[in-house]
């Protein structure tokens, strides 16, 4: 599967088989995030890898999920993620402006993980201090978001956009997802 290809497949995915994951695989995601583009160089993220069965039900405890259709879009119990990958931005180098470098880094192990098979979910939505404490984080560094894995155990649709951005369920449990259209958002030479 060729980039583009890997881009056009890619879902948020909120169901997962619960196999695990190798840490090879885990180190290569990370790595992808590591050769991200960086504003100036300064490459302020780092990560931890959570992949200990001991852990990853009191991360899962920090997350919110799938907020427009809050509750059904939590992983239930043997659905849940199998590892996290915590993004953190390191404040001595970067306090400010480093989203950029988050996103790129984000869309590397995202991309990354699809191309192994491994669905994906990038969550912002965080208990912050007390996933600080879960995992030891010291101050210095800011928790920026959790990409939550897994292999698919749902297989998420996308839909043209009407009215709504809002992604929702039918009732055989299948995610929908809106996207809008290529035409909706691209202009030429100027904005027409």
């Amino acid at each position: 599967m060729n980039v583009y290809q890997t881009i056009l497949k890619r879902r948020s995915i909120r169901r997962f088989k619960q196999t695990a994951i190798s840490l090879r695989i885990l180190k290569k995601m990370v790595n992808s995030a590591r050769l991200a583009p960086s504003s100036a160089n300064r490459q302020p993220c780092e990560y931890i890898i959570v992949n200990d069965q001991s852990l990853l039900d009191s991360v899962f405890a920090t997350l919110r999920w799938a907020g427009y259709i809050a509750p059904a879009g939590d992983p239930p119990e043997g659905q849940r993620p199998v590892a996290y990958l915590v993004t953190l931005v390191n404040t001595r180098i970067r306090k400010y402006n480093y989203q950029w470098d988050v996103g790129a880094s984000m869309e590397n192990m995202i991309l990354t993980a699809l191309e192994e098979k491994i669905g994906s979910c990038w969550i912002g939505s965080i208990n912050r201090k007390r996933l600080r404490k879960i995992l030891g984080v010291p101050t210095y560094l800011t928790i920026d978001s959790v990409l939550a894995l897994g292999y698919p155990n749902e297989k998420p649709i996308l839909e043209k956009m009407k009215d709504s951005i809002r992604y929702w369920k039918d009732r055989k449990g299948r995610l929908h997802v809106p996207k809008r259209k290529l035409s909706q958002i691209l202009h030429y030479n100027k904005y027409n």
